[in-house]
């Protein structure tokens, strides 16, 4: 102690220590005090108007705690839910950046639809929202699963939403001086940022098709990427074969008098007899009708 105090006096240090070790604890310190000084700020606003209000300070700092998290929450809020109506790239409005997700079908998406008759989706119980970040993120995280547990050519996923809406901000200033320079909410109209889905409640969001020995990882994969969207979904086993519309029963017996033909992922419908202007295989060359 008398050291350190006389080495104080004289505008001497105590002893050798590294210019290094103290050059990044007093980084170190000096964070920690920014950050104390931040708090100490919030909670000196909430003690003043606990006193303005005459509540008791814990309730007021906790409410100056909520404020500050709706404040960082509000930039993903404004983008969540459905507003005005549907703002999308044309002529008048022009400069908007491309999105996120650019493959919307990944997996065997040339798998004939034989191939795989289990089918799951990833449904939206919401009205909301959905940006292009997160249905790549909810993509790439249904991929990655189903590609470790099932292999690459054992699925097809398929993204059933596109990112047509197009989202604006109002961009301000948050630099020192920022209320000179800013014009607050004049001319506030935004510029385009990022784009967007817009999802209905019941509508399906992912769907993936596979066979029934890949039905657990399937549900496994769409539950992972429920966790990269907000609000609420719904993982929906479906009775249908594959993508069609079709349900197992029908489409069976479909396929066996040859009422269903076969068309890539999905499935046509030949009916008994031909339309008007139809081509004459159509007509009268049907191959389900039988000449007797």
């Amino acid at each position: 102690r008398r050291s350190s105090s006389r080495s104080r006096r004289e505008g001497t240090s105590p002893g050798p220590s590294l210019s290094s070790s103290s050059s990044s604890t007093s980084l170190v310190l000096q964070r920690k005090r920014k950050k104390k000084q931040r708090w100490v700020v919030v909670l000196r606003g909430a003690l003043g108007m606990c006193v303005s209000l005459r509540v008791c300070p814990s309730e007021c700092v906790c409410v100056s705690v909520l404020c500050l998290f709706q404040h960082v929450t509000h930039r993903v809020r404004h983008r969540r839910f459905q507003k005005n109506k549907p703002y999308i790239k044309s002529r008048y409005c022009r400069g908007v950046p491309d999105p996120k997700i650019r493959i919307f079908d990944c997996g065997n998406k040339k798998a004939s639809v034989d191939q795989f008759p289990f089918v799951a989706h990833l449904v939206s119980d919401e009205k909301e929202q959905i940006s292009s970040n997160a249905l790549e993120a909810a993509r790439v995280a249904c991929n990655k699963y189903l590609i470790k547990n099932c292999g690459k050519e054992s699925y097809h996923i398929r993204t059933r939403v596109h990112p047509f809406h197009v989202i604006r901000q109002n961009k301000m200033l948050s630099c020192a001086g920022a209320d000179r320079l800013s014009s607050g909410m004049r001319h506030s109209y935004g510029k385009p940022m990022e784009r967007a889905a817009r999802v209905a409640i019941g509508q399906s969001i992912l769907s993936v098709r596979s066979k029934d020995a890949h039905a657990d990882a399937v549900l496994m994969a769409l539950r992972r990427a429920k966790f990269k969207f907000p609000g609420r979904q719904k993982i929906l086993r479906s009775a249908k074969w594959g993508f069609t519309k079709f349900e197992r029963e029908e489409y069976v017996k479909g396929r066996q008098d040859k009422s269903l033909e076969a068309a890539g992922s999905a499935v046509k419908y030949v009916p008994e007899k031909g339309r008007f202007g139809a081509s004459h295989y159509l007509r009268y060359m049907n191959t389900h009708v039988h000449d007797d």
